[in-house]
């Protein structure tokens, strides 16, 4: 069964950071997924980005693959990641490319795989001025999303989630065909997102959808829309245990719709070493800690780990 979803739409510009973080909060709460509008990110930057992202994914199969991931940065075939590890159909319906930030510590080790400047002479340049812009817009929300916690603004940034983090930008096309079988076939299965936040992009093809409540049987699967130039925002597994469940890492998947699609998804994964326990916001003696304490690096290498052992 599906519906269409009325999401909470969030002002990150507004000057009133107290009304902003409650309704981060009752949207974090109730839905785990809101907009945010009026980030700030020029409307021609993220134009860039999906023109320089279906320029990569038009070249021949040969090229793509000089790029291929390594250290999970670069280039991703067709059907190599599954995200819903129940299934036992092949993988998911959609070829995507992973791109780090290029400075730091974690840049000098782990180099992005940036396709030719021969091929893409415009392709670098575009994506480190998005993922700069990205980070920026994902920095401001966190602390927003702190204030919704009752904690400091800078809280994330004082336990060290935000020095040197594993963000990384994942450009995705899928390619929409429905296939005719017994077998349901998706561009991205079931799944919750891994880290703190994702700051989501969409072109105007249909086909994501959130399920609220997954331990409903039937699962309840409501479509989201795009809203032109808002990012569609989702709580990730660390947040979710950061606040004891109090914020949901909602069930999220793409179906194919019988047209190509294409998304720009910026996943603001901590710092590898930063431990995700309880936030003292967040139990009590009524309410003790579900979940143990972790580094960030080990959960989201596991999850990776489990989504592409095919």
């Amino acid at each position: 069964m599906e519906t269409s979803l009325v999401l909470p739409i969030v002002d990150i510009s507004s000057p009133d950071k107290i009304t902003t973080a409650r309704l981060i909060r009752r949207a974090c709460v109730e839905h785990g997924f809101f907009y945010v509008k009026n980030h700030g990110i020029p409307e021609e930057l993220m134009e860039g980005v999906f023109r320089e992202s279906k320029r990569f994914f038009n070249l021949p199969l040969e090229d793509k693959m000089d790029s291929l991931h390594r250290d999970f940065l670069g280039y991703t075939p067709l059907y190599a990641e599954k995200l819903d590890t129940s299934l036992t159909t092949i993988g998911d319906s959609k070829e995507s490319f992973f791109l780090g930030s290029s400075e730091g510590v974690r840049g000098q080790r782990y180099p992005n795989q940036w396709p030719s400047e021969n091929l893409l002479p415009s392709w670098r340049q575009t994506m480190e001025c998005y993922y700069k812009n990205v980070m920026s817009v994902g920095r401001k929300l966190l602390g927003l999303v702190a204030l919704a916690l009752d904690l400091d603004e800078d809280f994330f940034i004082k336990i060290g989630a935000l020095n040197d983090p594993a963000a990384v930008v994942r450009l995705i096309r899928y390619p929409g065909e429905v296939i005719s079988s017994d077998v349901e076939t998706y561009g991205a299965s079931a799944h919750s997102d891994y880290g703190t936040v994702t700051l989501l992009l969409t072109d105007e093809v249909p086909g994501l959808q959130v399920c609220r409540d997954k331990s409903k049987q039937p699962r309840i699967w409501e479509d989201v829309p795009r809203l032109r130039g808002a990012f569609i925002v989702n709580i990730g597994d660390l947040m979710e245990r950061w606040t004891n469940g109090l914020f949901r890492s909602t069930l999220h998947r793409v179906m194919p719709v019988g047209k190509e699609r294409y998304s720009v998804a910026f996943f603001l994964d901590p710092n590898p070493d930063c431990n995700v326990e309880c936030l003292k916001t967040c139990c009590s003696e009524t309410s003790p800690a579900r979940f143990p304490p972790i580094l960030a690096g080990d959960y989201i290498k596991e999850r990776f780990r489990i989504t592409y052992a095919t």
